[in-house]
């Protein structure tokens, strides 16, 4: 039997998520590569016992054709929380329209954007509720 998850549950998730993240960028700082910071993401979510994918191909439809990897998702937490990772100075708006494109197009009901490349975590932290519903 599946278990089907509450929009609870998902917000469980993204506050581990964001206090894992803290957890991160305080024990490593700022400086390093995407890579680093998603794979410690990805070690401190397992931790504390969430599943996690990372690098996920998620498919998407485009001019009615299924994209086997349409794009990748830096983090995925227990198939529903896409959490992109990034690691620059400051967040452009970019970045932001990337991770709603990704929400609106894999149908993911919340996503986290994490730049660990601030002097804060706190200023790198943005959140964004998938609002778009295809009606398909």
């Amino acid at each position: 039997m599946v278990q089907k998850l509450s929009m609870r549950d998902v917000e469980v998730f993204a506050q581990l998520a964001v206090d894992c993240g803290l957890a991160v960028h305080r024990r490593l700082g700022p400086g390093l590569l995407e890579s680093v910071y998603e794979a410690a993401m990805a070690a401190s979510l397992v931790r504390a016992g969430l599943a996690v994918e990372r690098q996920k191909p998620i498919p998407i439809r485009f001019d009615g054709m299924l994209l086997a990897e349409g794009f990748r998702a830096d983090l995925l937490v227990e198939g529903k929380l896409l959490i992109e990772v990034k690691s620059v100075d400051r967040l452009a708006p970019v970045h932001a329209k990337q991770l709603l494109t990704y929400l609106r197009l894999s149908g993911h009901p919340l996503g986290l954007l994490m730049n660990f490349g601030g002097e804060t975590f706190r200023e790198g932290l943005k959140r964004f509720a998938n609002n778009y519903f295809s009606g398909v």
